[in-house]
């Protein structure tokens, strides 16, 4: 096992990988910006060093100064988290050149399963549901003319790079395809750096299920069951819970079945996660696949009572999987909401700013992950994501009364959060019986998202 970890991030999941070290004995070194000088993980760590001003592109995104951090503190493995450079399979090469082990996938894993068009080709050949679409790229607009006449219109346009909405276009013609082709591309050049697109059918108003996945060095992969983060504002997910209320056994079995059948396709070790959406006939079709810790990894904790990050430090260590598929077992039902300092009252404009006051909620069932503290100051700089609260109980609805009473004890001052949005949904009757869908939000508040 490691004896010191540098942990390549910043906020919540940086405090989770700590408290989740401390507990393992693995000493713990945290990298910050300036405009995080003063945030909890940086308290909190064995070891602080500044790597940067506040943009990412200077601190958390500089892999030069994250390696020489990693030198100078003499570690033996890098956990990156979550966003900035998780899924960067450069950054994985370059760590482990250094000798410096990358607690996540093998590089090449996370490059067949990272590009989605070869993770589709994948799947394919693995018999995972894909929804129709290109097997490969789109290489002329004549081409993704002919195949979308052929499939079917509404059709998706997709980066194969892509993530988080960005590259995506929905077309329902000819015409709407060709303006959709170029905008997709140009996009994705500028956020990703890799214009390839591809495209497949439209799911119109389908639910998103995801399978939280992790598998060892020695080729064991199983999985900690499903999530439904169907709730999403712009493809950005809002809650998230498992199980997903809507699934039978059979089905939950399928879908986790093939999640497991694609990571052992691509030899795919550590957390990661297989993301499908369900249409309205309950079929199921490969989205993507994100090869790291997710966001909503508390969720499958709380039902399994696995931790996950402890996993992944313990797979990157070479160590095999301590349990099997048969041990793993689904109890309760938990939900999470993500606390973001926006305005929602204000088209969710950024709140960033000094916390003056600060309670957080606790009680039975109540799981809180957040680095903020009072008198802390939520920078400009970076996503505006600063806790996630979590329930667990015996049921869904026992689940959701719990976060309702979280939500109400839940006090911060004097930046404005997404928790009143989140009471809003909570008690929203459609919510509560399932009946959602991932556009649900947005129809919800009118599209100009105030409540």
């Amino acid at each position: 096992m490691f004896s010191r970890i540098l942990i390549a991030n910043r906020g919540e999941i940086a405090v989770r990988i700590i408290r989740a070290a401390r507990e393992m004995d693995i000493e713990t070194v945290a990298v910050y910006s300036t405009a995080d000088a003063d945030s909890l993980h940086v308290k909190m760590a064995d070891r602080a060093i500044c790597i940067g001003p506040p943009p990412a592109l200077e601190s958390y995104l500089n892999i030069p100064r994250i390696i020489s951090a990693a030198e100078v503190a003499n570690v033996d493995a890098i956990h990156p988290g979550y966003g900035f450079l998780a899924e960067n399979a450069h950054f994985a090469e370059v760590c482990r050149s250094c000798n410096i082990e990358f607690i996540g996938p093998s590089v090449e894993a996370m490059s067949a399963l990272g590009d989605k068009v070869r993770c589709r080709t994948l799947a394919l050949d693995h018999k995972v549901p894909t929804s129709p679409g290109s097997k490969g790229k789109i290489e002329s607009e004549d081409d993704a003319i002919k195949l979308a006449r052929k499939i079917g219109y509404p059709v998706m346009i997709k980066a194969a790079a892509g993530g988080g909405g960005r590259g995506m276009r929905v077309a329902h013609n000819d015409i709407s395809l060709r303006s959709g082709l170029s905008s997709a591309m140009n996009e994705a050049q500028g956020a990703f750096g890799d214009a390839t697109v591809y495209i497949e059918k439209y799911i119109e108003h389908p639910r998103h299920v995801e399978v939280q996945i992790i598998g060892d060095q020695h080729g064991n992969v199983v999985h900690l069951f499903e999530r439904d983060c169907t709730m999403q504002r712009r493809h950005q997910k809002l809650i998230e819970e498992s199980p997903c209320p809507v699934l039978d056994d059979e089905s939950r079995g399928e879908i986790c079945r093939a999640a497991v059948r694609l990571a052992k396709a691509a030899g795919y070790y550590s957390a990661g996660t297989v993301e499908f959406l369900m249409s309205q006939q309950r079929e199921f079709y490969l989205m993507e696949v994100n090869t790291r810790l997710q966001v909503e990894h508390p969720v499958s904790e709380m039902v399994t009572g696995l931790d996950l990050v402890k996993l992944q430090l313990r797979v990157a260590a070479g160590e095999k999987l301590p349990v099997t598929q048969r041990q793993i077992q689904q109890h309760g039902h938990a939900i999470e909401v993500r606390i973001n300092a926006e305005d929602p009252d204000n088209r969710f404009s950024p709140s960033p700013g000094r916390i003056d006051h600060l309670h957080l909620p606790g009680g039975p069932g109540v799981r809180m992950d957040t680095h903020c503290t009072p008198g802390y100051r939520v920078p400009p700089n970076y996503d505006s994501m600063i806790g996630k609260l979590i329930t667990w109980q015996p049921t869904r609805l026992e689940a959701i009364a719990t976060m309702q009473r979280a939500l109400a004890e839940f006090e911060i001052a004097p930046i404005k959060t997404t928790i009143p949005l989140h009471m809003t949904l909570m008690g929203n009757a459609d919510f509560r019986e399932s009946n959602t869908h991932i556009h649900f939000v947005e129809k919800l508040l009118g599209g100009t998202g105030t409540p």
